[in-house]
């Protein structure tokens, strides 16, 4: 059994057509936003006077606040289902990956939305 074409293995591609390089970039720049927005977000949460409803909802209730808010959601749970994702395909086979791949993106979607809504739903009520 060979490696694929002399071309693919210089492209990195292998037999299938498309490497696994795509997916460990993903890996990587998700986790080096994750740093940079779980930064800001504790240096942000400890700036405030206290950490009661009131307050911390006129804190998300700022623009400046509320789109890194959103972006820190969807960076932590895309690193997290590209993580789990890696896992399952290593550990499952059969019925039982394909099953648990799609339980994984409706679970990772589901939180998703009902975190990004709960963030945006604050965001822009009416004060």
């Amino acid at each position: 059994m060979g490696n694929g074409t002399p071309l693919g293995r210089v492209r990195g591609l292998g037999a299938a057509g498309g490497g696994v390089v795509h997916h460990w970039w993903l890996q990587r720049v998700t986790a080096v936003s994750n740093l940079a927005l779980v930064l800001w977000f504790i240096f942000s949460l400890a700036r405030l006077p206290s950490l009661d409803y009131s307050s911390a909802a006129l804190w998300v209730r700022q623009p400046l606040v509320a789109v890194p808010l959103c972006l820190l959601i969807v960076s932590v749970f895309w690193h997290f289902r590209l993580g789990v994702q890696v896992m399952l395909e290593d550990y499952l086979h059969g019925a039982k990956r394909v099953i648990a791949l799609i339980a994984l993106n409706f679970y990772t979607f589901a939180l998703g939305a009902l975190a990004l809504f709960s963030v945006l739903k604050i965001a822009l009520a009416a004060a």
